[in-house]
């Protein structure tokens, strides 16, 4: 209750983001609806995570600012208002049980993102929410530079003080999100940078492809991946990535994804560093004790205690060195170059995957044109935007939901406050 009259919200998305935002106004007293158009909430939710849902991440809210790619400085408001401990102790409070895993990474414990959606929609009905599944917004009603109401797709007009929209970017659209957010901000006056995948696996061509291939399905743990544009660094990052039919994924190549602008002019390449935790005398002595280990066997059975098996074809021929050649026989040269190797490991960027198949969306409503303190338009009263429809992104570990929740809930409070 706002001076005595009961706030009518209207949430368009039923998603991370809308349903923080739905239960939020709720509890503060307004009448809040969510337009889904999906049968039921959350579907998109509900693949996050490979279907575990990484909730947020256990972090600072300056670590978390550092891993915001795009417009940190946006962010500054909504996680100094609700921060990744606040959400841990929302979940918490919903009896989701939760985990900490490496990187800091913050799962249910149950590893199924369905009992996520099942807490939110239960947060969202307890608070008085009403949700409308299979119903989608047409336009927005707006007079005097004012958001009015909703018109959904049977025509219907429905009257409200304040609109929210928190439909997604255009990533994954068979769970729903197809960019009706970025229709909707247009038909209120709004700039909107154009939409580009991000977190998206990297795709190879040529002889690097063949050589992905080979190695298809091998994951490798506890590496060293920079991104680099020509010679320059981009970006660089440890931890895992995976090798597939159409080139590199895993969480380093997804966040170093957020890095790349026009791929299509084929500047960038990924530079893996095999052995990360060894500078180059101190691998070179490694190898140098490996080939006097196995000093009168073939090079190409000389490997196995330095890299998995499906690996030693691939780098054996991008070595140079004859598979044949005995170990003992291998000169100073010969080894330097192969150390080289190990150490950069690199392969040419020629495309991402289809954005339908990236995590989020780079790009989305200009944040310049937002109040970062209250997720309101500043171009139409009563209008406010939340989670991956607004141009802010971040790196792979529960950063990007936690955006969702962060911007979800000031959207939420605020459209109740100012109604």
């Amino acid at each position: 209750m706002i001076n005595g009259n009961m706030s009518r919200i209207i949430i368009v998305g039923g998603g991370a983001a809308g349903l923080m935002a739905a239960g939020t106004a709720a509890e503060l007293g307004a009448d809040v609806t969510v337009f889904e158009k999906n049968k039921r909430v959350g579907r998109k939710l509900c693949i996050t995570g490979k279907g575990r849902c990484n909730i947020t991440n256990n972090c600072t809210q300056n670590v978390f600012i550092e891993n915001v790619n795009t417009n940190p400085r946006f962010m500054y408001s909504a996680i100094s208002n609700f921060d990744c401990s606040d959400t841990m102790d929302f979940f918490e409070g919903l009896e989701v049980s939760l985990k900490t895993e490496r990187g800091n990474r913050v799962f249910p414990v149950s590893d199924k993102a369905t009992e996520v959606v099942s807490a939110l929609e239960r947060f969202a009905y307890k608070s008085g929410v009403k949700i409308l599944s299979d119903a989608s917004v047409r336009k927005l009603v707006i007079k005097d530079n004012t958001v009015t109401g909703v018109i959904d797709n049977g025509g219907t007009m429905h009257s409200c003080d304040a609109v929210i929209i928190a439909t997604g970017g255009c990533s994954y659209p068979l769970t729903g999100s197809t960019g009706d957010g970025y229709k909707f901000a247009r038909q209120a006056g709004h700039t909107v940078v154009t939409p580009e995948p991000s977190l998206i696996p990297l795709c190879c061509d040529g002889s690097d492809l063949v050589d992905c291939k080979e190695m298809q399905g091998l994951s490798l743990r506890n590496v060293g991946v920079k991104l680099l544009k020509g010679n320059k660094e981009v970006y660089t990052d440890f931890g895992e990535l995976l090798f597939t039919h159409f080139g590199i994924s895993g969480p380093t190549i997804l966040s170093s994804s957020a890095h790349i602008i026009d791929v299509m002019r084929k500047e960038y390449s990924i530079s893996i560093d095999l052995k990360p935790a060894l500078d180059f005398d101190k691998l070179d002595a490694r190898v140098l004790r490996d080939f006097e280990k196995y000093k009168n066997r073939e090079f190409s059975n000389s490997l196995s205690d330095l890299l998995p098996s499906s690996m030693v074809p691939v780098v054996i021929r991008r070595s140079g060195i004859d598979p044949t050649t005995r170990c003992n026989s291998i000169t100073k040269e010969q080894r330097y170059t192969f150390v080289k190797l190990l150490k950069d490991f690199r392969f040419g960027i020629t495309d991402t995957r289809p954005i339908d198949e990236a995590i989020i969306t780079r790009g989305g409503v200009k944040t310049s044109e937002l109040d970062p303190a209250t997720m309101q338009s500043k171009l139409c009263s009563g209008l406010y935007f939340c989670g991956e429809v607004i141009d802010v992104d971040a790196y792979t570990g529960g950063f990007n939901l936690q955006i969702a929740f962060s911007t979800g809930r000031l959207a939420g409070t605020w459209a109740v406050y100012n109604s």
